[in-house]
């Protein structure tokens, strides 16, 4: 199940002619990169760092109501990973990375403690399905379960790919299928992941796909790579994009993370894509420092891991006060701090430079069976749910026990371990600016 980096643990026709003006004047754009923006315009860009936050129990409270139904037996009780997108007609649709389905039965649990604990219908221990889609309805309450696989036997909803590993989910957005197409998609970016040891036990990234989902029905197309890096052949050097993605202009930014497991905290790199192609592997461009350019191979970090800087493999970023936000796990700070707080930097331009870190949000856990070893982690923006209360954050719950100790009596046996939580944080100019 993904987990913190530092434990090996764990989206109008045009007329002929018109059209084609159109996408010769795209093409252009994208042999030619555009001159390296102002790096940090102090005068139309203030710094913003967290400032204050609120726990917001009604998506933390939704979410357990569905887990708990056991009306069905074959939908989500559990998962990790929570990123969100606003479809079209009012739905959302979360995606999570591993998940739990089966049944939730009331205390005590196995153990004689007073938890929710899960089995399977059957009773036998649930097992992990790779990734699953909730469906949410316009009015907050989650009401389907996506997944591939049978009715009797459901399996991932992005399917494992050939010669073994498995897919997360991560960001999505609403495209249109083509340029010009009146029609509408999901593209969701998927992590590949494969097996590992050591201290790849739980996967070594392999690459970047987005899947392609038909709306109104949500059936998955097609699944296509993007961001190839034939030439890293080393998993820590491989970057994985799509932790975040924020729509800006023409363009759609996606931030992505390598995955060094020998160090404290990771790097993070930046893609852009012109908004409506990231289904198009050839419309990928690369911040390589200086310059935008297609060799997926050649990007550098735009916020580089080590000492007191840089991220968890799983981290959101956000616009807020005119700046651009990112909030992350605190790794650098190492140990259990890492594993129970988050930390925010910011910058005037999608690609830094970055400052901070500013500001720690220490979130709520849930009491749990062994408090001492319960982290949170994988915070996320949730930007469509932005209320005057301030920008909607879900992070995620594991237990992280001593190396060895069996996970499932723990997870399986207190619900609320392995479902997401939410706040709401409230920016404000940071320090010094």
């Amino acid at each position: 199940m993904p987990t913190p980096p530092t434990l090996p643990t764990s989206r109008a026709t045009l007329p002929a002619a018109l059209l084609a003006v159109v996408l010769l004047t795209v093409a252009a754009a994208l042999s030619v990169p555009p001159p390296h923006p102002a790096p940090d315009d102090r005068a139309a860009c203030t710094g913003q760092a967290p400032a204050g936050w609120s726990a917001d129990p009604g998506p933390t409270a939704a979410f357990a109501r569905y887990g708990d139904d056991n009306t069905r037996t074959d939908d989500w009780t559990g998962g990790d990973g929570t990123h969100s997108v606003r479809l079209p007609d009012g739905r959302t649709l979360w995606l999570f990375s591993d998940t739990f389905l089966d049944r939730v039965h009331p205390p005590p649990n196995p153990q004689g403690q007073p938890y929710r604990w899960r089995t399977t219908a059957t009773g036998a221990t649930p097992y992990l399905r790779h990734n699953s889609l909730v469906v949410m309805s316009p009015a907050g309450v989650p009401e389907r379960t996506l997944t591939g696989g049978t009715p009797a036997a459901p399996g991932p909803f992005f399917p494992d790919p050939p010669g073994g590993g498995w897919r997360w989910p991560v960001h999505a957005a609403v495209e249109l299928r083509a340029p010009g197409s009146a029609d509408r998609v999901v593209r969701v970016l998927l992590w590949n992941r494969v097996p590992g040891t050591g201290a790849w036990a739980f996967g070594k990234p392999r690459g970047t796909e987005v899947a392609t989902l038909s709306l109104p029905g949500l059936h998955l197309e097609s699944i296509t790579p993007v961001a190839t890096q034939p030439a890293a052949t080393d998993p820590a050097r491989r970057v994985l994009y799509g932790t975040a993605a924020v729509r800006d202009g023409a363009w759609t930014y996606v931030y992505g993370g390598d995955d060094p497991p020998a160090t404290p905290a990771d790097s993070a790199y930046l893609a852009r894509v012109p908004a409506g192609r990231l289904a198009d592997p050839a419309a990928w461009r690369f911040w390589d420092g200086a310059r935008w350019q297609p060799d997926a191979g050649r990007a550098a970090p735009v916020l580089r891991g080590g000492g007191r800087r840089g991220t968890g493999s799983a981290f959101t970023v956000a616009r807020a006060g005119g700046a651009w936000v990112l909030l992350t796990m605190d790794t650098p700070a190492g140990g259990a701090a890492g594993l129970r707080t988050f930390t925010g930097y910011w910058s005037c331009a999608p690609q830094g430079p970055w400052h901070g870190p500013a500001g720690q949000i220490t979130p709520p856990r849930p009491a749990g069976p062994d408090p001492a070893h319960i982290a949170v982690y994988n915070p996320q923006f949730h930007p469509e749910f932005t209320t005057g209360a301030g920008l909607l954050v879900s992070y995620d719950v594991n237990w992280l026990g001593p190396p060895g100790a069996p996970a499932d009596p723990v997870v399986n046996g207190d619900v609320e371990l392995y479902r997401p939580r939410f706040l709401r944080v409230r920016f404000a100019p940071a320090a010094g600016r």
